[in-house]
């Protein structure tokens, strides 16, 4: 579906021949932002879908992935009777998202893209456009939910919560965004979806980073970034095994090592880039995965307000984790330090962790260290 051109008034900046009330939906393509558009609609509003192009790659058949996805949204658009169009990104996203990306990666991080990516490009420029055709805000998919006041808490369904990934978006932009299925879980998205006739009522949901999407990640990653093969060590020095690279693997991994044998599974616990090593032991368990305390850079409060410290509040540092009792606080050097009620698991360099009272989410920092861990400390672990 291809819309007429849409025509402005020099006076209002506001679409001419429609309402002031005009709400932009991100369409993806998939279920969440069909049904959004669709609740929207019900409600009187006047809606008009934007699609988002972000990513330029081809697929085996040599059509562009992201052509699949912006067809799916125009079919919805198209059973909606709204207007459809797409916006491209390309250049916004690999300048803002990408670059970072593999820089992090080339530093042995696990970065997380789709956190910056909601704050740079989503409630950013995704935004500006939704205010240049007229729009009196954006509505998405995500499963989390606003105030007035623009402050953010999480969705209602606990399995499919996505305020860890807008923790970063503030109060400014969230004022002027909307979360249709925020207050819903999934069963009653996909069962409005079927009712409506929804052409992606039941469509997959997408999964893994926004530009990789379920594709394997080594082979992606590899077009970009050469890495040297180096060993796989034991904590006490014994070579094991060889890696393919440090920026393929992460804290806690345990699929992908070629590490076999009898006893207990390994797992990733430690990269060190000054060696080119990734370190493994065996267990789910073992002692070198569990911390109490990190370290974190960049920290982001959504009401823009740095609160008072030491700030006793419940973390996560995974998306679908549950909240754990922390203590934030800077100490002499002026780091942030977080210090956790029970060891957490597996933290990972360049994800985030994420702060809550509550329902409500306050804002997020960067990892940046973890540890020492159980195992340095050679401290007892009860898990």
């Amino acid at each position: 579906l291809r819309a007429e051109p849409l025509t402005f008034s020099k006076d209002s900046g506001i679409l001419s021949g429609m309402q002031k009330k005009l709400i932009a939906v991100g369409m993806s393509g998939g279920v969440d932002s069909s049904v959004s558009a669709f609740l929207l609609k019900e409600r009187g509003e006047e809606v008009v879908g934007l699609f988002m192009k972000n990513w330029e790659e081809q697929g085996e058949a040599g059509n562009c992935l992201a052509a699949r996805e912006a067809d799916d949204a125009a079919a919805v658009c198209r059973q909606l009777g709204i207007p459809f169009y797409s916006v491209n990104f390309v250049e916004e996203y690999r300048d803002a998202v990408f670059e970072r990306f593999l820089e992090e990666c080339k530093a042995g991080l696990t970065p997380n893209p789709d956190v910056l990516c909601n704050r740079e490009i989503k409630f950013k420029v995704f935004l500006e456009k939704a205010f240049e055709l007229g729009a009196a805000g954006l509505a998405t998919g995500h499963y989390c939910r606003r105030d007035e006041a623009g402050r953010l808490y999480k969705g209602t369904d606990p399995e499919k919560d996505q305020s860890y990934f807008l923790h970063a978006v503030g109060a400014e932009a969230l004022r002027h965004a909307e979360f249709p299925v925020g207050g819903m879980c999934k069963r009653e998205v996909r069962e409005i979806a079927r009712r409506a006739g929804l052409s992606t009522s039941e469509k997959k949901d997408s999964t893994g980073i926004c530009f990789i999407g379920e594709r394997n990640f080594k082979p992606f990653l590899s077009q970009f970034l050469g890495f040297e093969k180096g060993p796989l060590l034991t904590l006490d020095g014994k070579r094991v095994g060889e890696h393919d690279g440090i920026a393929y693997y992460t804290i806690g991994q345990r699929r992908g090592l070629g590490l076999g044998g009898e006893g207990e599974a390994w797992y990733v616990v430690k990269k060190d880039l000054s060696r080119n090593a990734v370190y493994v032991e065996r267990g789910e368990s073992h002692p070198a995965l569990f911390f109490d305390e990190l370290v974190a850079e960049e920290p982001f409060w959504i009401d823009g307000v740095l609160p008072q410290l030491p700030l006793s509040c419940g973390a996560k540092i995974r998306y679908r984790q549950k909240d754990t009792p922390c203590t934030l606080r800077r100490d002499a050097a002026g780091r942030w330090i977080v210090s956790f009620e029970v060891p957490q698991r597996a933290v990972t360099p360049g994800q985030s962790v994420v702060f809550y009272a509550g329902e409500q989410c306050l804002g997020g920092a960067v990892i940046r260290e973890a540890g020492p861990s159980y195992a340095e400390m050679k401290k007892p672990l009860t898990v």
